[in-house]
């Protein structure tokens, strides 16, 4: 079976490839695929993420192993497409390149049947101009350390009420 892509960069303008691909590709081969039709080189780091229907980040499905062989990595080569992406299951998240961070969404569209004569993978449909540079992460602020209340009521910008020498050097 063939497995029907969208790749959508996460930006404000549509920028999107359909991509068709082998269901029993592996996700290295659809992240090298996803580079080319983005036109980027393939030589940054870059890591899959198993996504929900609201787009939230869930496992990593890294394309080297980081680690310092403490935790269990899952990599590119060894993950087949099917494993991850199910009727049930549709959506990942794609990260290439962690200094830029270049952000794409990537949905099943379609399941369909091999046809003769067509190279998988195959671009089947582009969309769009990527711009020079990856957009910019707008990140919310969460909780900062002055809207922390503790329990024991003491400012921690306070030192006097702590009973602290600031010059104890």
């Amino acid at each position: 079976m063939i497995y029907r892509f969208r790749v959508i960069l996460d930006t404000e303008e549509d920028v999107f490839r359909d991509l068709e691909i082998d269901q029993q590709a592996s996700l290295e081969d659809l992240h090298n695929a996803i580079n080319q039709s983005f036109g980027f080189d393939g030589g940054e780091m870059a890591s899959f993420y198993r996504s929900d229907d609201q787009w939230n980040q869930g496992q990593e499905i890294s394309l080297f192993d980081m680690s310092d062989g403490t935790t269990d990595v899952r990599l590119m080569s060894e993950t087949l497409i099917e494993d991850v992406i199910s009727e049930a299951e549709t959506r990942m998240l794609y990260v290439y390149d962690f200094l830029s961070m270049w952000r794409f969404m990537v949905e099943l569209g379609e399941i369909a049947e091999r046809e003769e004569g067509i190279t998988y993978p195959n671009l089947m449909f582009v969309h769009g101009q990527i711009p020079d540079q990856a957009p910019e992460i707008a990140f919310e602020a969460e909780e900062s350390d002055d809207d922390i209340e503790f329990e024991d009521g003491l400012d921690i910008d306070d030192l006097d009420d702590l009973n602290f020498d600031q010059n104890w050097n």
